[in-house]
């Protein structure tokens, strides 16, 4: 009896082994060399002490690092690992809460292995439930596909600024795994990898998934799950749509761990469940050990809100969506009990640095907002490159109230999407009381506050105070012709368009 179920059970897994298929291709089996590669990997990395300095040293040293699924991790050498780190194309743009999970990756490429970014263009059809209390909108194939082209060519640009190897953008085929890092890298850089899972999910069909996956996931497991708990226990409850996304996330693990090697998949803290489910499925349907699972804490502020939203909305990781300059503005305003630790899990600044950067702030010579200044160089320069950097850079002085800087029309315009904005006829802006137009055009909503500003020596007009309650404004003012630049103390500003 015992050896006729032991039989079966050798069956079954041998199917979901030969599984991966349906209408047009059949995905590979696990290869036995490569199954003999993993297998040893991850046994001589159980007896193997944490190399120093190796990556996941690197991480905790630096606050990113919540969980792992094995210490087997800490003892990796440069180029064994195989990381990818996914992103639903849930819009046209990453956000602030994506940034984490872009600065891993590099920091594995940095430590010599391969970095992959996987873009969901089938999961996010679907819509991951972790962290949310309500289902997400469901987007059209149209603009899932959108949003995915537009979040490749994002992170294809994140993480192509470095002084980097060669990397790779390519659909995932079962006959090509990843390249190997050491056959292109230069000063011990790892390669990255774009993919999107629509190239695979694409030919699966849901008898297939239920018969070969299906059933090894225990729904009991599944329901223990933190993100599925707290949905099933709210108002609305949980779509079997939903319910499933963690089977979907977990066999994207087993497909590109199978046909390509990746052996670690990295995420917030609120995708453990996901990330497990993946190693379960790995373990259970290949019956090989060496997937491991890293999550990093959640990008929060010291009050334990989130990090990464503003009035107007999402940080958006995208030139597009939101400019180099109001992207440098948010962390140039980060609080002085939050900057340290910014400048630790966000940048890649050495601790040394960081520490003394956190001893000059005790000082009594210390400059207010220094280390928020490199906070904001650090993280724009990352994510906009050195010209996104120089834009906000020429932005940020030339919009400084009494900056000695020239403006020009475009430096104005460039900000005028991130600042109140209006348009007026020549004839009503020239020779027009400058205390009137404060208030028709909404910087202020009296004569007499205005007033009150000109005392306080508050109200600039490009860039430059206005002593006189009888300033009126004149041609040389109109900045070439086209624009004028009010401001009501350091922050307040509106861009007035000549038509």
């Amino acid at each position: 009896m015992a050896a006729a179920m032991a039989a079966a059970a050798m069956a079954a897994a041998a199917s979901s082994r030969a599984f991966l298929r349906p209408h047009g291709r059949r995905l590979l089996p696990l290869t036995r060399p490569l199954r003999r590669r993993l297998s040893a990997t991850a046994a001589s990395a159980t007896v193997s002490t944490a190399a120093p300095g190796g990556v996941v040293d690197v991480l905790r040293e630096r606050g990113l690092v919540e969980a792992t699924t094995s210490e087997a991790l800490a003892a990796a050498r440069p180029g064994e690992l195989k990381v990818y780190c996914g992103f639903d194309p849930t819009a046209e743009s990453l956000h602030l809460g994506n940034l984490l999970g872009l600065v891993a990756l590099s920091w594995f490429r940095r430590c010599g292995h391969t970095a992959v970014a996987l873009v969901g263009g089938a999961t996010g059809r679907v819509g991951d439930p972790s962290g949310k209390s309500a289902e997400r909108p469901e987007l059209d194939v149209a603009a899932v596909e959108a949003n995915s082209d537009a979040i490749k060519s994002l992170v294809d640009q994140i993480l192509g600024r470095v002084p980097e190897p060669a990397h790779h953008s390519q659909p995932a085929t079962n006959q090509q795994p990843l390249v190997n890092s050491a056959a292109d890298s230069s000063a011990n850089m790892g390669s990255f990898v774009i993919l999107d899972n629509y190239d695979w999910w694409k030919d699966i069909t849901l008898l297939d998934f239920l018969k070969e996956v299906g059933r090894f996931a225990r729904v009991g497991t599944m329901i223990a799950k933190e993100s599925v708990k707290k949905r099933l226990a709210s108002e609305d409850g949980m779509s079997y749509t939903e319910f499933t996304y963690q089977l979907l996330q977990g066999y994207d693990f087993l497909h590109m761990f199978k046909n390509m090697g990746v052996n670690v998949q990295i995420g917030g803290s609120d995708q453990w469940g996901n990330i497990t489910a993946g190693t379960e499925l790995i373990r259970k349907i290949l019956q090989v050990e060496g997937a491991h699972g890293l999550t990093f804490p959640l990008l929060l502020k010291s009050d334990g809100t989130k990090f990464g939203k503003s009035e107007d909305g999402a940080i958006w990781l995208s030139s597009k969506m939101l400019s180099p300059y109001k992207f440098y503005q948010y962390f140039f305003a980060v609080p002085d009990v939050d900057v340290i630790r910014f400048m630790k899990i966000l940048t890649f600044v050495s601790l040394d640095e960081i520490q003394e950067l956190e001893e000059s702030m005790k000082k009594p010579s210390y400059v207010p907002n220094t280390v928020q200044k490199r906070l904001a160089e650090e993280v724009t320069r990352f994510v906009h490159g050195e010209e996104g950097l120089a834009e906000a850079l020429k932005a940020t002085e030339a919009l400084r109230p009494g900056a000695q800087t020239q403006l020009d029309a475009q430096t104005i315009e460039g900000i005028a999407d991130d600042v109140p904005s209006c348009s007026l006829a020549y004839d009503q802006v020239l020779k027009s009381p400058l205390i009137d137009l404060a208030v028709s055009t909404g910087l202020l909503t009296s004569k007499s506050a205005v007033k009150r500003l000109i005392k306080q020596g508050g109200l600039y007009l490009n860039n430059i105070r206005i002593d006189s309650e009888d300033k009126l404004v004149e041609e040389g003012d109109i900045v070439d012709g086209k624009v004028l630049l009010l401001s009501a103390g350091k922050k307040n500003k509106m861009v007035v368009r000549i038509s």
